[in-house]
């Protein structure tokens, strides 16, 4: 019996009505630690030049992309087989290719195509950072509320908040590789993960990730809708009462495009249980953490293999 599908609230981004959204979104939360998001404020334009730009870097040769290389602040490119190694895949690397690219604007550490070759893709790339941290926000702020903060308490402005386009070459991989993982299982790592998929299926979470054996459930793509997962940053901060999903994408035999943007909050935050999510019966489970501290700390665990 193969997985089942993951039937995923939609929350829309749209809606006047506060309150329903707030209580949408925890339950979401309790329930999955993933949702659809609509009306989420990206236009289709902006997305199809995403991915327009996507396919044209890495449709080049791998020479060509490693001139580009990952730098020590984590951005640039990424090579197949360089980050992932879970246990479920024969310590194998993941198999995907990206690229990360930050804000910079505080401090410009992103490396860049040549613009006389690819003239377009700072400038789009830019564009659809600002306009996945302005969704963001508005998520943050539900999620904000649904603990009962101040809808202001999360604020990703001048983080390590990373745009990351992916793309899984499908099966001309899975003999070079041996393994039928595009993204091994694993938990994202930081606050809020939004995901922009072209639609080729793979994607799948596992809601109980301490369960043995793992249930599996297929999360489809929904035209137009964003797919919103929270990380392990956030998992502490509420201390376990929302939860990350362990979640992974397989190779279907045609390769896949998708855009993740994984944000942050700000580097000096400190991260301490919210006050909503802790008692007597349900004392602080983690101490407080830095969250640039602790960002460094999952970084170099993700990066140790060469």
């Amino acid at each position: 019996m193969g997985p089942v599908s993951a039937d995923l609230p939609v929350i829309d981004l749209a809606s006047p009505d506060i309150a329903a959204a707030t209580k949408s979104i925890r339950q979401a939360l309790v329930d999955y630690g993933f949702l659809y998001v609509i009306n989420h404020g990206i236009d289709d334009a902006t997305m199809k030049s995403v991915y327009a730009e996507s396919k044209k870097f890495f449709d080049q040769p791998m020479e060509e992309k490693m001139a580009l290389e990952k730098n020590s602040s984590h951005r640039g490119y990424i090579r197949p087989d360089f980050e992932g190694f879970e246990d479920d895949a024969g310590g194998k690397g993941d198999l995907l290719e990206c690229f990360h690219i930050g804000s910079g604007k505080l401090n410009d550490v992103n490396r860049w195509p040549s613009a006389d070759r690819f003239p377009s893709w700072k400038e789009t790339m830019e564009s659809y950072y600002d306009c996945a941290m302005a969704t963001s926000k508005k998520i943050m702020s539900l999620i904000a509320l649904s603990l009962d903060l101040d809808a202001e308490f999360f604020q990703p402005d001048g983080s390590e908040t990373i745009l990351r386009p992916i793309h899984y070459s499908g099966s001309a991989m899975e003999s070079k590789y041996g393994s039928d993982h595009g993204a091994n299982a694993h938990t994202d790592y930081g606050m809020l993960t939004l995901l922009s998929t072209d639609g080729t299926p793979g994607l799948q979470i596992c809601r109980d990730k301490d369960a043995r054996p793992q249930l599996w459930e297929d999360v489809h793509h929904i035209p137009g809708a964003l797919v919103v997962n929270i990380g392990d940053l956030l998992e502490r901060w509420t201390n376990n009462v929302y939860r990350s999903t362990l979640h992974r994408v397989l190779m279907v035999g045609k390769e896949r495009y998708s855009v993740a943007f994984f944000v942050w909050p700000s580097p000096d935050t400190m991260v301490t249980c919210i006050q909503s999510c802790c008692s007597e019966a349900n004392p602080p489970r983690y101490p407080p953490i830095r969250s640039d501290e602790y960002l460094e700390q999952r970084l170099t665990s993700t990066y140790k293999y060469k």
